[in-house]
């Protein structure tokens, strides 16, 4: 842990509180957090948290390493243009809002014309509310060697992270770990309901379904065999699991899915080209 380490939180929601309390012990002490949130409902559970907090930037944004811009893609702006005079002129800027291009941002906070240089754009999703989230990070070619270990390190607090090769690599991790969570829980509604109409209490159906989700990825992570051969295994010809496969394949699940992420990923871009990226 880093003793000396500021970090401000520009934003002070679920996102950022899951970070947060990945960082708080961690990385650097709670008393080192400092969130800037224009709604005062959630102040109090900042400071029990053991963060300063306030409704507006102000001095102690300029003394923060670290300003982690948390607000929501339609409110960046307005949150870049009213902090930028308080950032510390060697401060990491990390972005976690959907759909905001680095460039953008970085223009967003330009002085003297010159663009933000040390800023690094992440994605994650919202497993990182209960530590295991999936981050990926693309960097400026401003931020240092450095900020990348920095930025890396405060998104690994609330899971996995991989870094990807600029906008065009967050719009990839978008429609997979962004946009992912979503997708499983349609199949978990599916694999409950499912369960219920096959004769099993609801109850019943959810904790199974839970424990084969969680089961089978925990499998898939530790194998050192691909997930293909994985499902080959659990397939006996003739069997059960072929019948139900059979169904899925019919209905082309696999190419759904692809589909899906495909249309996740153009919808990115598009909200890059909304927000003036």
């Amino acid at each position: 842990m880093d003793n000396d380490l500021s970090i401000a939180f520009i934003g002070g929601g679920n996102m950022a509180a899951a970070l947060a309390s990945g960082l708080a012990g961690r990385i650097c002490p709670a008393g080192r957090i400092h969130v800037v949130d224009i709604d005062p409902a959630g102040h109090e559970a900042w400071r029990a948290r053991g963060a300063t907090v306030a409704g507006a930037p102000d001095e102690r944004l300029s003394a923060c390493r670290v300003c982690i811009y948390a607000v929501k893609p339609q409110n960046m702006r307005e949150a870049a243009e009213a902090t930028r005079q308080w950032l510390a002129p060697d401060a990491l800027v990390i972005s976690i809002a959907a759909g905001i291009r680095a460039d953008t941002l970085a223009g967003w906070l330009a002085r003297d014309g010159r663009p933000w240089q040390r800023l690094v754009r992440c994605m994650p999703n919202t497993p990182a509310l209960v530590g295991a989230g999936a981050t990926g990070l693309a960097a400026l070619p401003g931020a240092t060697e450095a900020d990348r270990e920095l930025a890396a390190r405060l998104m690994a607090s609330v899971g996995e992270v991989a870094w990807v090769d600029g906008d065009a690599g967050l719009d990839a991790v978008t429609a997979l770990s962004g946009s992912g969570p979503a997708y499983v829980f349609l199949f978990l509604e599916a694999l409950i309901q499912g369960g219920v109409e096959q004769g099993l209490a609801p109850e019943q159906a959810r904790r199974l379904a839970l424990a084969t989700l969680a089961g089978a990825t925990r499998l898939a992570a530790e194998s050192p065999e691909p997930p293909a051969v994985l499902r080959q295994r659990v397939t006996s010809r003739g069997g059960t699991t072929a019948a139900a496969l059979e169904v899925l394949d019919g209905a082309d699940v696999p190419g759904a899915v692809r589909r899906a992420m495909a249309a996740a990923k153009r919808r990115a871009e598009e909200l890059a080209r909304d927000f003036g990226g």
